[in-house]
């Protein structure tokens, strides 16, 4: 076998075991994530291969909640990728446009409500012309897009419910334009290798 197709070989067994090792950590946190029209349960295997071990993922895939919400090292990631793959739709503040609002607390979807919720209805989509994201975002990168759009809330914080106790205390309702540091500390930082 020639090193190429070794590698290639070595690539698919790597991601696929990454996939059994996602599904399983879903399973044993009692995580069913459905597609938020069908019902039906989704399949992380149409997921674009990278991004998919991450720590912020696991920790996702095993709790549910959005490991990024209020980490600033992942809101600026979050808001870029926000801008270019979802503010046509959405509106660059998340005030909607073609698509719902998803600024404050009425949700077209109500499970979008929950972190669970919303990344099923990112990575699976929804109804009119919200098509499923699983080939334009990686998981990773849908966990920084939700994070900004929780950033973008702008009602009472008793209201973002996705937020802890102690993320709920400090969270101010987004008031507009606001300029974000380029390389703040926390889980989206690059690791120095």
């Amino acid at each position: 076998m020639s090193n190429s197709k070794r590698s290639v070989s070595l690539s698919l067994i790597g991601a696929a075991a990454c996939l059994v090792a996602l599904g399983a950590i879903a399973q044993t946190a009692g995580i069913t994530f459905r597609n938020t029209i069908t019902g039906e349960v989704l399949n992380f295997n149409d997921a674009l291969p990278e991004g998919k071990d991450t720590e912020g993922v696991k920790q996702f895939m095993a709790s549910g909640k959005n490991p990024y919400n209020e980490d600033v090292s992942c809101l600026k990631q979050g808001e870029q990728l926000f801008l270019s793959a979802c503010s046509g739709c959405h509106g660059h503040l998340g005030e909607g446009k073609i698509g719902p609002g998803l600024n404050d607390s009425y949700y077209s979807y109500p499970q979008n409500e929950t972190d669970e919720g919303f990344f099923s209805t990112i990575y699976g989509g929804a109804q009119a012309s919200m098509g499923p994201q699983y080939e334009n975002l990686t998981l990773d990168e849908m966990l920084k897009v939700m994070a900004w759009v929780r950033h973008l809330f702008k009602e009472e914080p008793e209201k973002a419910t996705w937020l802890t106790a102690e993320q709920r205390k400090q969270f101010k309702p987004y008031a507009g334009h606001e300029t974000l540091p380029d390389n703040p500390p926390g889980q989206c930082q690059p690791k120095a290798k």
